[in-house]
């Protein structure tokens, strides 16, 4: 909530209002994390600065934006991975439940998969190949040094294997190719799911998204469409939804969010 504070305080006084101003505004906030047990109810048993605020996860604001709010459905590859879809006033979301148990496709399960197979190099259980010993003398010099940093690695830092992981397979190395094809087949279970849920457009978003899309099959990019805005463009869809509603009168309203 405090970084929600200073960042709506940071733009009312980029747009040359006094924070003041916010107590009159309608606010759509999409988090991380929102969705984990717990925290919607806490969030929203805290005082804000806004008229009225809507709270929404980071996919769903994306996904707004993506296809200005009518239906559709996006598979976000950076450091994490997740899809999500909105068709016909129901939802789905598909993993996203964070690294390590879930990600799959993303950056840092790229960079783990790396490192994986660098030990695996290093002690002779898999051939030495100019990826991995890219990824050992990143890390290293021996195992030890590079088990150590992986005891204590977050998510972005395996991540940041990720770039090295698809220049090495654009250029052909074969460990390389072996995991970012994995990846690619992920992110294809993840388009499927959201096809076959209903979604009319998918769009490709996150860090990784240019890059792997080489790797899918011809078979996933006809329901692939470029994203119409960010997700900013998508809060902001929220913010003025729940500006309107606000405004309705009490019967109105009370029936448009049931129908919601």
């Amino acid at each position: 909530m405090q970084a929600v504070r200073t960042a709506s305080m940071a733009a009312a006084i980029d747009a040359g209002l006094p924070p003041a101003a916010l107590a009159h505004t309608s606010a759509g906030v999409g988090l991380a994390g929102i969705d984990r047990k717990g925290a919607r109810e806490a969030l929203l048993g805290l005082p804000h600065p806004f008229r009225n605020v809507v709270y929404a996860s980071d996919a769903k604001i994306a996904c707004l934006g993506a296809h200005s709010g009518r239906d559709g459905g996006i598979v976000v590859v950076g450091t994490g991975s997740i899809g999500f879809a909105r068709v016909k006033g129901r939802e789905l979301r598909i993993g996203g439940y964070g690294f390590p148990i879930s990600d799959e496709g993303s950056g840092a399960e790229l960079g783990l998969q790396a490192v994986r197979l660098a030990l695996r190099a290093h002690d002779g259980r898999a051939r030495p190949s100019p990826f991995l010993l890219e990824v050992m003398g990143r890390l290293g010099p021996d195992a030890v040094t590079l088990v150590a940093w992986a005891e204590q690695a977050t998510a972005t830092e395996y991540a940041s294997l990720a770039p090295v992981a698809l220049s090495y397979a654009e250029a052909g190395d074969p460990f390389a190719e072996e995991i970012v094809a994995e990846a690619g087949r992920h992110v294809e279970v993840l388009i499927r799911s959201l096809v076959e849920f209903g979604a009319p457009r998918i769009s490709l978003l996150g860090g990784l998204a240019s890059r792997l899309v080489q790797w899918l099959s011809p078979d996933a990019l006809p329901f692939l469409s470029p994203p119409e805005g960010d997700a900013v463009a998508g809060a902001l869809l929220l913010a003025r939804r729940e500006g309107s509603a606000a405004t309705e009168p009490r019967r109105q309203r009370k029936v448009r969010r049931y129908a919601d």
